[in-house]
């Protein structure tokens, strides 16, 4: 099993940064972190989980929601097992608890259901 936890989640005023980390333990089948390719996805009360970010096994490849494109960097550091979502120019449309996942298949995807490993999120809430 391979275990996701998020951090760096909080208030924040509207055109301020926040960046989100992710840190994986735990193995499954053997996989290191650096077999996954890592997502960043987002959900509000009422609303299905939405596609952000991922960032492909090497780091070399990366993808965004056109919602935070522009705004939003996704990155990893395969030494530490941990991915980062760095968010600038926040808008209050940016509050919902951000999720980080793991997929063990090359294959893009922005469907959730696709992803094997969910953290269990942290909450990101941004004041007007």
């Amino acid at each position: 099993q391979v275990q996701l936890v998020e951090s760096g989640g909080g208030l924040v005023q509207a055109g301020g940064s926040l960046r989100l980390s992710c840190t994986a333990s735990g193995r499954s089948s053997g996989r290191t972190f650096s077999y996954y390719a890592m997502g960043w996805f987002r959900q509000v009360p009422g609303k299905e989980r939405e596609f952000v970010a991922r960032i492909s096994q090497s780091g070399d490849s990366t993808g965004y929601a056109d919602s935070v494109r522009g705004r939003f960097t996704i990155s990893r550091d395969n030494a530490k097992n941990t991915v980062y979502l760095q968010m600038n120019s926040l808008k209050p449309e940016d509050t919902a608890v951000y999720y980080c996942t793991a997929d063990s298949s090359p294959i893009w995807t922005r469907q959730s259901s696709r992803y094997d490993y969910w953290g269990q999120g942290t909450q990101v809430t941004v004041s007007s």
